[in-house]
């Protein structure tokens, strides 16, 4: 029996490794630019394609490599605009993908992860568990199947996908090897020339990883904070026991410190009503924030059953708004988007083969509310991970 030496799948490769690819096959490694242009500025994936390459070149190719993004299991595309893919990765769970489309721009919403480790209390991708982390090949190949499916190319002025956010599925910083490749692949001008400025890595808090992060690359910046004080972030953001919040923003202003230029950190706060909405805790997060160059991004919770939280009315909304502007700050508020297709932030849930049991824990909390018991319902996800 002759063994099946696997292909090298050429979707997942950075400039750097594709040229060393090449190189391990016996050819030049300009060959690396002219393949990478074909994947990702034109979106093919049939080496026969790729008219500059010589015949016996592609037949090699064929023999040894392949091109392949993550299976599309749907597509769904909202009332506003926003599309939604559904994408099934190796591990066999699906995760879940996002354009938004507004003023002239269009933000890509990545997932990097099969779930997520990190039990967030109010984030529906948090119930489903985690399963696996995913692959340069199966982050990136969610900004190659979007950009295919609206025929541009990074050449084009008016290109449908303007910004990158990893904000979907996971936490990026887990998975921090194969995000920042896929990061360098998005901003690559043989990838997707998309400006440091306009790929932003959003993290829940992973300190040690923010650090790092910050020796490799220098793209924009999102800290998902939710609470202006310790005791109720370490309730809605459970790594907060381990990173809490001086240690967490004296590592995102060494960041963005260190990026040279005037930069600043994006806050990402979720409004719940009456659990973080109200006068007190604007005022609390005025005095946290005093030090850090940032913008805020209030976000008013998007429903998912059983979550036990609320959003908040819009005077609560406005008030907390108004109170942050006062005090200076930049302060936007998210408008939802996608919520008739389950796209909106916080909805994302994907189908994940749950190894932590999670999902497993959370539908029993639900099933003991629905059936009378005494209310336990962030029990389970406020426990660290």
């Amino acid at each position: 029996m002759t063994d099946t030496v696997a292909k090298t799948n050429l979707l997942g490769l950075t400039q750097p490794k594709m040229e060393a690819f090449f190189e391990q096959i016996g050819e030049k490694r300009f060959r690396a630019g002219q393949v990478m242009k074909w994947i990702h500025h034109f979106g093919v994936s049939d080496f026969d394609e790729m008219t500059n390459l010589g015949k016996a070149l592609r037949e090699k190719l064929k023999a040894q490599a392949e091109i392949r993004g993550p299976e599309i299991v749907s597509e769904d595309i909202s009332k506003d605009g926003t599309r939604k893919w559904v994408v099934r990765v190796a591990s066999g769970s699906c995760v879940e993908t996002v354009y938004i489309p507004q003023n002239g721009r269009g933000t890509l919403c990545v997932s990097s992860q099969a779930g997520c480790a990190l039990d967030c209390s109010f984030c529906s991708t948090g119930k489903q568990g985690f399963n696996s982390d995913l692959t340069v090949a199966e982050i990136i190949g969610q900004v190659w199947v979007a950009n295919k499916s609206f025929g541009t190319v990074p050449a084009k002025v008016d290109r449908a996908i303007t910004n990158v956010v990893m904000m979907g599925m996971g936490e990026p910083l887990l998975n921090f090897d194969n995000v920042v490749d896929s990061m360098n692949l998005m901003m690559d001008d043989l990838g997707y020339g998309i400006s440091k400025r306009k790929v932003t890595l959003s993290t829940s808090g992973v300190v040690p990883m923010i650090d790092k992060l910050a020796a490799v690359t220098d793209v924009a910046l999102a800290l998902s904070l939710h609470a202006p004080n310790d005791a109720l972030r370490n309730e809605l953001v459970p790594i907060n026991r381990k990173y809490p919040l001086k240690m967490l923003l004296a590592s995102c202003n060494a960041y963005i410190a260190g990026l040279g230029e005037k930069r600043y950190l994006t806050i990402e706060y979720t409004l719940l009503k009456d659990v973080n909405d109200q006068p007190e805790h604007a005022e609390q997060l005025i005095e946290l924030l005093r030090e850090t160059p940032c913008k805020i991004n209030l976000i008013p919770f998007n429903p998912f059953p059983h979550s036990g939280y609320e959003r908040p009315s819009n005077n609560a909304i406005r008030r907390f708004q108004d109170m942050l502007h006062r005090a200076g700050y930049n302060v936007t508020v998210r408008t939802t988007r996608g919520e008739d297709i389950d796209a909106a932030c916080g909805q994302l849930v994907g189908q994940v083969a749950d190894r932590t049991r999670r999902s497993e824990r959370y539908i029993a909390v639900r099933q003991l509310a629905a059936d009378g018991a005494p209310a336990v319902a962030q029990s389970a996800s406020s426990r660290q991970v």
